[in-house]
């Protein structure tokens, strides 16, 4: 089916579709009504960031759809998370503008073709009052930074970069911020780390959907199946609820490869089953959650065992979430616990405060405890360390400590993961270079009783409260009994 381009995304009562695309588009299955959506937590945050700007005007782009296979065949278009932030809605090729005295949006124009193909394209008039803001074509854009200095953040793709260059007369370029654009950057940094009320609710109905994918995933498991046949399972329940993922889910008997993304293998009596899969809401909102399952609906007694290590830490790490803790404490304390039950198991020898410190632990835990959750599933990691490391903090080298990527101290209003895990990845543990410096206290003949284990991660979301915690994704159940349990 040939697909015409246009723009215009919503209309007021009836479903909406993003259309992307310049002369040629494909159709994003985001649809919802425009009566539907509450547009006044985002024309509180655009207020709030207002305020914090005071007369510099600023330029939010949304972003561009990205073509698959050509202009006409496009990836579903999402727009950029500061964009949703503060208009909560997917316009392709929209960009928000704070004049220093106002906000106003700016659309391409749908098209003559639009309505044939897609329906009604409503005006500004109709987007404006839905949006609490005025809305322009995108002609009187140029006008309107012509000769100013306007701060930006420049977009994931090359094309936005490319028009945001363009308006505002100097580079912009993903991942690198002009002195102009810190105090914009900043703003939006202090106000995303700290979730409002819509944004926790939001956050909450990510959660529910990613515990119904859970609940569906875990009953479809059984040996002699693909791992698409699981993925298919959980998707679908987002798909039930008119939501999408909110990354590429993983699916796998293969959990030492962290971020597997192959779907063929089949599941075996024995395997281990990694499960790392989350809901997007409409608007953007992430959930993120781990299981690792027995394929036969058991555990064997070394996977119990290495299973048992990893939920005592992650358990032990959630406990301890509160205001004013340093999440790389938490980091700390997660290794220190997984160095304590391998030591205990026999498979390392030592001090487990040692252990965790000079990387050894990180033989088996080769990666950080988590990351903010919000917009993104990894929160505002396009504005890289700026955001996730506290100023005067760097990142650091050593190995289990490099992937880091919150470095921040926690506060009421974050939303965080908690995710340690164990892997047996033989690109580390084969490799001399890497095991050096375990030297005997790493024991291979005790090791080698662990073989029908790859990889175990168990991650939660969890909202740091005034007074300690929340987990948001908590009905998903992960003690080895209650999975047995309800692997039946």
């Amino acid at each position: 089916m040939e697909v015409r381009s246009g723009f215009l995304n919503c209309a007021a009562g009836v479903t909406f579709s993003c259309v992307l695309g310049r002369g040629g588009t494909g159709i994003l299955a985001r649809h919802m009504k425009l009566s539907d959506f509450d547009g006044r937590a985002c024309a509180a945050r655009r207020s709030r960031l207002a305020m914090k700007l005071g007369p510099q005007p600023a330029l939010i782009a949304a972003g561009a759809p990205r073509p698959r296979t050509s202009a006409g065949n496009a990836y579903p278009f999402r727009a950029a998370s500061h964009f949703l932030y503060l208009f909560g809605l997917h316009l392709p090729r929209a960009f928000g503008l704070w004049t220093g005295e106002r906000w106003v949006l700016f659309l391409p124009d749908p098209g003559a073709d639009f309505a044939l193909w897609h329906g009604h394209a409503p005006g500004p008039s109709e987007l404006s009052v839905a949006l609490a803001c005025p809305v322009e074509l995108r002609p009187a854009l140029a006008e309107a930074v012509a000769g100013r200095a306007v701060a930006t953040l420049p977009a994931l793709d090359r094309e936005t970069c490319a028009e945001q260059t363009e308006l505002l007369g100097r580079p912009t370029a993903y991942g690198k911020l002009d002195a102009l654009d810190h105090p914009l950057a900043d703003a939006l940094i202090e106000m995303r780390l700290v979730h409002d009320h819509a944004a926790i609710a939001a956050l909450r109905k990510a959660a529910d959907a990613t515990a119904a994918a859970f609940h569906a995933g875990i009953r479809a498991v059984r040996p002699g199946i693909r791992e698409s046949v699981v993925r298919a399972a959980m998707e679908v329940e987002f798909i039930r609820r008119n939501m999408g993922a909110s990354y590429n889910s993983i699916v796998t008997v293969h959990g030492e490869v962290l971020h597997n993304e192959e779907y063929h293998h089949e599941l075996k009596s024995g395997d281990l089953l990694l499960v790392d899969v989350g809901a997007e809401t409409f608007d953007g909102w992430a959930g993120d959650v781990t299981r690792t399952w027995p394929v036969n609906g058991r555990f064997s007694s070394t996977q119990r065992d290495f299973y048992q290590v990893v939920l005592q830490a992650q358990q032990s790490v959630i406990a301890a979430v509160r205001p004013g803790v340093p999440f790389r404490e938490l980091h700390f304390l997660s290794g220190r616990l997984m160095a304590e039950g391998l030591v205990n198991l026999g498979v390392l020898r030592g001090d487990p405060a040692e252990l965790a410190a000079d990387g050894v632990v990180a033989l088996f835990f080769p990666h950080g405890l988590g990351h903010l959750i919000g917009l993104d599933v990894h929160d505002l990691e396009d504005l890289g360390d700026r955001a996730t490391y506290a100023p005067g903090r760097t990142r650091s080298t050593q190995p289990g400590l490099r992937t880091l990527r919150l470095n921040r101290d926690l506060c009421a209003g974050m939303a965080i993961t908690i995710e340690p895990g164990l892997y047996l990845v033989p690109a580390i543990l084969e490799d001399p270079a890497r095991t050096a410096l375990a030297g005997d206290r790493l024991r291979r003949d005790r090791l080698a009783a662990f073989a029908d284990v790859r990889g175990i991660r168990i991650e939660d979301d969890v909202l740091v409260t005034n007074d300690g915690h929340e987990v948001l994704t908590a009905a998903i159940r992960k003690g080895a009994d209650a999975i047995e349990k309800e692997m039946g």
